[in-house]
C-alpha cells in the first residue's frame, strides 16, 4: 500500500525525473498555482521593512481565525482601507470599529476576541520591541525561541498565526525555518520533486532544487505557497482529473480522466 503523502514508489522520487523537468515543473507549478500569499496582499516582505513584517503578521493572525485565503483577503482589505495595518492605527482606533471590520465577511469565527487581540499584539510588540518585528526576531536566540516570542504577543497569535508567518519570512530571517506543511510535503512528494516523507529533509531537498531556479522575480516561499494550494486544493481532495499540472504528475498521470 501507497503512503498517502506519496512517497515511497520509484517512480514518485525526485531520481524519477530529470533535475531540468523539475526545474521546469517548479516553474509552471508556481505560474499556475500564484505567489506567496504577502505578494497578492500586496505586503512588501522582501524590502525587510518592519512596517511590512507587522502587515503579515496581522494577516497571518486573520487567516488564523478564518482559515480560507478568500476570506483573509477580504478582512485585511478591508483593515487596508481603513488604515488599520499598523501598530498606532491599531491602537489608536476604537474597538467597535474594529468589530465592524472584522464582522463585515461573516466569517471569522472569533471576531470578538480577535479585534481585542489585535491592539493587544500591538501594544506587546511597542512595549517590548520598540513596534519593531525585526528586534524580536534579532533577539531571539534560535528558531524555537523566535515562535514562542511571536506567541507571547498576544493570544491572538496562535501556532496556526505564527506557522505561516515564518513561513512567508523563511529566506529572509535567519531564524525562521519551520518544517514543510502536511499540504506541501504531499504535493511535494507526489510531483516527485522530494524523495523523504521527513518535513525536515524535503524542506532541504526543496531548497537544494530551488538554488538551481534562479528566479530573480519570486522567493522560495513562492514555491512553498504553491505546493501548499496544490496539497491543499487537489492533492488532499484527489483531484487528480482537474490539476494543473496533472500531465507531469507520476501520480496524476495515471488516473483517468473525468469530467470536472
Amino acid at each position: 500500500m501507497k503512503p498517502e503523502n506519496g512517497h515511497g514508489s520509484i517512480e514518485n522520487t525526485a531520481a524519477a525525473g530529470s533535475e531540468s523537468g523539475r526545474l521546469a515543473l517548479c516553474s509552471r507549478l508556481t505560474a499556475q498555482m500564484g505567489a506567496g500569499f504577502s505578494s497578492l496582499l500586496g505586503i512588501d516582505l522582501a524590502s525587510a521593512k518592519s512596517d511590512e513584517a507587522f502587515k503579515w503578521l496581522l494577516a497571518c493572525t486573520v487567516l488564523g481565525s478564518c482559515h480560507q485565503e478568500k476570506a483573509t483577503c477580504a478582512v485585511y482589505q478591508d483593515l487596508e482601507t481603513a488604515n488599520l495595518v499598523s501598530t498606532y492605527r491599531l491602537l489608536t482606533t476604537s474597538w467597535q470599529s474594529l468589530m465592524d471590520i472584522l464582522d463585515r465577511s461573516g466569517r471569522i469565527k472569533h471576531s470578538f476576541s480577535l479585534a481585542i487581540g489585535l491592539p493587544q499584539t500591538a501594544a506587546a510588540l511597542n512595549a517590548e520591541y520598540a513596534g519593531d518585528l525585526n528586534r524580536l526576531h534579532f533577539f531571539a536566540r534560535d528558531e524555537r525561541d523566535l515562535e514562542k516570542r511571536l506567541g507571547k504577543l498576544s493570544k491572538a497569535v496562535t501556532p496556526a498565526t505564527v506557522a505561516p508567518f515564518l513561513r512567508g519570512l523563511r529566506d529572509l530571517w535567519e531564524k525562521a525555518n519551520p518544517p514543510l506543511a502536511g499540504d506541501t510535503l504531499t504535493a511535494s512528494g507526489r510531483l516527485g520533486l522530494t524523495s523523504s516523507p521527513n518535513a525536515t529533509v524535503a524542506l532541504e531537498e526543496l531548497r537544494m532544487l530551488w538554488e538551481d531556479m534562479a528566479e530573480d522575480q519570486l522567493r522560495f516561499s513562492d514555491l512553498e505557497a504553491a505546493l501548499t494550494r496544490l496539497g491543499r486544493d487537489y492533492c488532499r481532495k484527489r483531484r487528480c482529473h482537474v490539476c494543473p499540472v496533472r500531465e507531469e504528475c507520476p501520480n496524476g498521470a495515471r488516473q483517468p480522466r473525468l469530467e470536472s
